[in-house]
C-alpha cells in the first residue's frame, strides 16, 4: 500500500494539496462506514477538484490499479468494500455547493456534500432537495447518485435518478464528462448521464451534479396510525394526497413488531395504541399553517375512522414530538441489538400487492423455520418495504439461500424488484443473477466492456456475470 502511495505522490506530485493521499495508519482512526471492509485496500485518494479526481483515475489506469468510489460509506449492500492492490477513491473533499438558483429552481453541487448539508443550504431560500433518506447526515449526493437513492419522497418526487439535471464525472478512461445542464427539457441524443444513475461506480466517479430543487414547506403535521393492513393504509394516503390544501411529506408503514420493538427500545409510550393492531401509519402533511394542517389531519382521521378500520391514532402536539414519532421509524439499530446480523433486504412491489407479498413472506419463512419472522417497514406510498429476518440461526450460512428465496419470491412476479433503492454492491450478488432481469444483466455488461475493458471501476460488484 505503501507504494502505492509513493507512486501517487511522484507521479502526481503537481496537484499539490489538491490531491490528499490517506494510508493504513491514518485510516485506522475513520470510522469504515457501514461495513468493516470498506478500507480494506489500505489507502484512500481525496481529490479537492476534478481535474485532480480526473488525474488519479488516469494514474490507476497507467498502472492497472483498480479503483473503488467511495462517498458518505452509508451503503448497505457492500458497494463500498476494498480490498489490498486497490485505491479508494473518495468524494469527500468535492464538497462544495457550487450555486443555488432559486428562480430556476436548480442547486450545483459537489458530489461529497452531504444531502443534510444540501437541505439546510437550500431551505434558507425557501427549497429543498426532492429526496429525503434517514442517513442524510452522512449520505453524500455522489454515493446517493451511484446507488440512485430513493426515501421518503419518492412516491411524490421520483428517486434520485428522477432528481439530476446534469452530472461531470471521470470516465474509466480518466477523462472528465461534464454535462451540467440545468433545464429540465433535454432532447438531443441519448442521456448519458443515466447511465452513470445506478451504476454503483461501475461506470465512472462522479464529481459534481445539478440537481432539481423542490418547494419547501415547515408548516406540518404528523401523525401515527394503528389500522389493520397497508390497503387501508393506501386508502388513507389517496384521501390526503387529494386534498387541495394539503401536501403529504410521508407516509411510512411498520408492522406491529417493528413499531413495538423499536418504541420499546427508545422508551416511547404507546399507551394510546389499541393491543394487536397489525399495522401503523406514521403520516406527515404540510398546509399553510400548522393549525390547517392539524386540523385537517384531525379531521380526515375522524371521518376515515370507521370506513378504513382504523383503530387507534395520536397526532403530535409539538416538534419534538413529531420528532419522535420519526425515530421510531429511522432510527433502526435497535433490530441488531435484539437480532445481532439479522439478514436484511430492500423489496419493491405495487402498493397494492404489499399485503399478500407481506402474508406470504411470513408464510414461507415459517416453512424454513416455525420461529422465524420479519420486521417489516418501509415507503408504503411508491411500494418499498425493508425487511430484516429474525430469528434463532437465521444467520446460519445454510439458511442463506432459502432465506432469500423466501424474501425474493414473487417479487418479480408482482412487477417489483428484488432491490429497490439500496443497490446491489456484493451482498445481493445471487440475487441479481437468480432474480435479475436477464436481458438488463447482458445491456449492462456490453455497456461494462465498452466503457471500462480492464474492468478497473469497482472491480467485483456489479454488473455481475453469471460465469
Amino acid at each position: 500500500m505503501t507504494e502505492i502511495i509513493r507512486s501517487l505522490q511522484r507521479d502526481l506530485n503537481d496537484f499539490g494539496e489538491d490531491l490528499h493521499l490517506v494510508g493504513s495508519e491514518r485510516l485506522a482512526n475513520r470510522h469504515p462506514g457501514e461495513h468493516r471492509d470498506n478500507f480494506g485496500a489500505g489507502v484512500l485518494a481525496e481529490p479537492a477538484t476534478p481535474e485532480a479526481a480526473a488525474a488519479a483515475v488516469r494514474w490507476c489506469l497507467e498502472n492497472d490499479v483498480p479503483i473503488v468510489p467511495q462517498g458518505g460509506r452509508t451503503g448497505l449492500v457492500g458497494g463500498g468494500i476494498s480490498r489490498p492492490g486497490e485505491l479508494i477513491l473518495s468524494t469527500a473533499r468535492l464538497n462544495r455547493i457550487e450555486a443555488i438558483d432559486p428562480l430556476a429552481r436548480t442547486v450545483t453541487v459537489g458530489a461529497g456534500v452531504t444531502l443534510q448539508a444540501l437541505q439546510e443550504a437550500t431551505a434558507e431560500v425557501g427549497l429543498i432537495p426532492g429526496i429525503d433518506l434517514a442517513a442524510r447526515g452522512s449520505a453524500t449526493i455522489g454515493g446517493m447518485i451511484a446507488t440512485n437513492a430513493g426515501g421518503i419522497l419518492a412516491f411524490r418526487n421520483g428517486v434520485m435518478r428522477h432528481q439530476v439535471l446534469g452530472i461531470e464525472a471521470v470516465m474509466p478512461d480518466g477523462t472528465l464528462f461534464s454535462d451540467l445542464t440545468r433545464v429540465l427539457k433535454v432532447s438531443a441524443g441519448p442521456d448519458i448521464k443515466q447511465l452513470l444513475i445506478g451504476s454503483e461506480g461501475a461506470y465512472g466517479f462522479v464529481t459534481r451534479a445539478v440537481l432539481k430543487l423542490e418547494s419547501f414547506n415547515p408548516m406540518r403535521a404528523t401523525a401515527l396510525v394503528g389500522l389493520r393492513d397497508a390497503t387501508s393504509a393506501l386508502a388513507l394516503i389517496a384521501h390526503f394526497r387529494a386534498q387541495p390544501a394539503l401536501q403529504l411529506e410521508g407516509a411510512e408503514l411498520m408492522w406491529q413488531r417493528y413499531l413495538r420493538d423499536s418504541a420499546g427500545d427508545k422508551g416511547f409510550d404507546l399507551g394510546w395504541l389499541e393491543e394487536d393492531t397489525p399495522a401503523i401509519l406514521l403520516m406527515e402533511v404540510s398546509a399553510e399553517s400548522e393549525e390547517q394542517a392539524r386540523e385537517a389531519l384531525e379531521e380526515g382521521l375522524a371521518g376515515l375512522w370507521e370506513e378504513h378500520g382504523l383503530t387507534s391514532g395520536i397526532v403530535a402536539a409539538s416538534l419534538d414530538q413529531a420528532r419522535r414519532f420519526w425515530a421510531l421509524r429511522e432510527d433502526g439499530d435497535f433490530m441488531y441489538r435484539h437480532f445481532p446480523a439479522a439478514p436484511s433486504y430492500d423489496v419493491s412491489v405495487p402498493p397494492g400487492s404489499l399485503d399478500d407479498y407481506v402474508a406470504g413472506l411470513r408464510a414461507r419463512l415459517k416453512t424454513i423455520d416455525p420461529g422465524f419472522d420479519a420486521y417489516v417497514y418501509g415507503h408504503i406510498a411508491d411500494g418499498n418495504l425493508h425487511l430484516s429476518v429474525i430469528g434463532e440461526g437465521v444467520t446460519a450460512p445454510a439458511l442463506k439461500a432459502p432465506i432469500e428465496d423466501a424474501v425474493y419470491t414473487g417479487v418479480a412476479e408482482f412487477g417489483g424488484s428484488f432491490s429497490a433503492e439500496h443497490g446491489v454492491g456484493t451482498e445481493k450478488r445471487r440475487a441479481y443473477l437468480t432474480y435479475g432481469n436477464p436481458a438488463r444483466r447482458a445491456v449492462a455488461q456490453a455497456i461494462k466492456a465498452a466503457l471500462d475493458p480492464k474492468t478497473l471501476f469497482n472491480p467485483g460488484k456489479v454488473p455481475y456475470r453469471a460465469d
